[in-house]
């Protein structure tokens, strides 16, 4: 069976988290800080086996569920029109989950980085990628704006995710402007996100009844 070398490239990222958790093993407190506020100041904690494993097994299942989605999608002929850019995005989430996994450790070892100012980049550029993605798209049960309306008809479908794939691009831009607020970052990030998505909702069922008229 041949092996597929950007899925096996991610496949080892994934295996260095779990390398990367063993080293710094001995090296944790008992209880890890692994939850900040708005204001990035700590406030939760988790054992260490839990901060060190949880996101190295997390990224080992949603890498296994990635794979599973083009190949038990029942319109995965569609899927195969735009993979190479959801391969894309695998990775640019892959490696978003990875650096959250590196600031905790960081974090525990006595390097303070910032998570108002990390985290919105890291969110920023997996937002404008989503962006771009959204217009490549075609119609599917996985991936993209799954409304009633858009799964309905392949111009709604498309419609939608062109105006959504620009509202992703703009969010993306809006949490990086977040590093400017650190105490306000996170409502750059959640609130132009979730105006986006209502404003794209609507919009495909619009759509949809301007179709059917």
């Amino acid at each position: 069976m041949k092996i597929n070398r950007f899925y096996f490239f991610i496949f080892l990222l994934i295996l260095i988290t779990f390398l990367i958790s063993l080293f710094f093993y001995n090296e944790m407190p008992s209880s890890m800080a692994t939850h900040w506020n708005e204001k990035g100041d700590v406030n939760g904690y988790s054992s260490k086996i839990f901060g060190l494993f949880f996101m190295p097994f997390t990224l080992l299942g949603l890498f296994v569920l990635f794979l599973l989605i083009p190949k038990i999608d029942p319109l995965k002929k569609n899927i195969l029109e735009f993979k190479k850019y959801y391969d894309i995005f695998i990775l640019l989430f892959i490696i978003f989950m990875v650096v959250i996994h590196l600031q905790i450790i960081l974090w525990n070892l006595g390097f303070k980085l910032n998570p108002n100012f990390l985290i919105p980049i890291s969110i920023g550029i997996l937002f404008f990628y989503t962006g771009f993605i959204l217009e490549k798209t075609k119609r599917n049960w996985f991936i993209g704006i799954r409304t009633p309306w858009t799964l309905s008809n392949d111009i709604v479908w498309n419609k939608t995710h062109k105006l959504g794939g620009a509202l992703f691009k703009i969010s993306g831009f809006f949490a990086f402007i977040g590093i400017f607020f650190k105490n306000l970052s996170y409502l750059f990030v959640i609130i132009p996100v979730a105006i986006s998505s209502l404003i794209v909702t609507v919009y495909s069922y619009f759509e949809f009844r301007k179709l059917n008229r």
